[in-house]
């Protein structure tokens, strides 16, 4: 039975400040958090732009962490390699 729940099984580093993500459903993303890392404002999100620092990522839950949930993204944009930097956004906020 399948709840439709998709879950991180594994992640591995795949170049600077990119990730190869492995879902329990077999599907597979290299995503490159580079731009978004960089282009933030946030100086709490740009803190992990460094290689060293963005390394220490962990999956608990089926989610993929960084820290105490200091970073995260939601499952659905990794799942679909869609991780976008709304700079307009940030600025209003």
């Amino acid at each position: 039975m399948n709840s439709g729940v998709i879950n991180i099984v594994s992640a591995e580093m795949a170049g600077e400040l990119k990730l190869r993500i492995r879902f329990d459903d077999g599907t597979e993303q290299v995503v490159d958090f580079k731009p978004f890392l960089t282009a933030s404002l946030h100086p709490e999100i740009r803190a992990w732009s460094g290689q060293e620092r963005f390394s220490q990522f962990h999956i608990e839950f089926g989610e993929l962490v960084w820290g105490d949930y200091e970073l995260c993204f939601p499952l659905i944009d990794l799942y679909l390699n869609r991780i976008e930097h709304h700079q307009a956004l940030e600025a209003a906020a």
